[in-house]
C-alpha cells in the first residue's frame, strides 16, 4: 500500500495531461488547489475520498481510474490457447481472438472455412457490420442477392443485417480474418 499515492498521483497527471489541461485549469475545473493538485500527482499527498471525488467529477471520469492501475496497453493472444466454435459440421471453425468489448464497439475473430464450407447466417442487430479478409485459400461470399469472390489477400465490409452465406467450394482450406463492429442505430 506504500505506493498507493504515487499511483493515483500518476494516474491523475496522466489524465491531466491526456485533456490538455495545465494545473490551473485543473484546479477550476475539480476545485482542488492547484498546490494539493501538485502535491498529489508528485505522490506527497494522500489525498482524500471527497478530495479523490471533486477530481473524480471534474474530470468526468469514474473514481476507480484515479485509484487504479491502468490497465496493460499490449495484449498478446496465441492461436493454440485460443477456444474454436465449430458450425457447419465442423466445417466453419471461429476463433475469437478479440472478444466484444462494449467500450471499443467490436470483436475480431481468425476464421476458418474448410473445403465445403456453407455457412449462412440470418442477419445480426442493425448497425452491425463485418470487416473480412481473406488471409489464404479463397471464399464466396452472398449479401443479399449479390455474390462476391474473394481471394487471397482481398477484403470487404459490408452492413451485417441481413442474411449472408460463407461458402468455400475450393479444395483447399480458406482462412480469414474477421472484424465484427457494432455500431448500432
Amino acid at each position: 500500500m506504500e505506493h498507493f499515492p504515487l499511483q493515483i498521483g500518476e494516474n491523475i497527471r496522466r489524465i491531466r495531461r491526456e485533456r490538455g489541461f495545465s494545473l490551473e485549469q485543473m484546479a477550476e475545473r475539480t476545485g482542488v488547489s492547484k498546490a494539493m493538485i501538485g502535491q498529489i500527482e508528485r505522490g506527497d499527498s494522500n489525498p482524500t475520498v471527497a478530495i479523490l471525488w471533486k477530481i473524480a467529477n471534474g474530470l468526468k471520469v469514474s473514481f476507480s481510474s484515479l485509484i487504479e492501475k491502468p490497465a496493460s496497453q499490449v495484449s498478446i493472444i496465441h492461436y493454440e490457447d485460443v477456444q474454436p466454435v465449430l458450425e457447419d459440421d465442423g466445417h466453419y471453425i471461429v476463433y475469437p481472438i478479440f472478444p466484444f468489448d462494449p467500450l471499443k464497439k467490436w470483436e475480431s475473430y481468425r476464421v476458418e472455412l474448410k473445403h465445403g464450407c456453407a455457412y449462412k447466417n440470418d442477419g445480426h442487430t442493425k448497425g452491425v457490420e463485418e470487416y473480412i479478409t481473406v488471409l489464404s485459400g479463397s471464399i464466396r461470399l452472398k449479401i443479399g442477392g449479390e455474390t462476391y469472390d474473394l481471394t487471397e489477400g482481398s477484403s470487404i465490409r459490408f452492413a451485417a443485417d441481413s442474411g449472408h452465406e460463407y461458402t468455400n467450394d475450393t479444395g483447399e482450406m480458406a482462412v480469414c480474418q474477421m472484424v465484427i463492429y457494432y455500431g448500432g442505430e
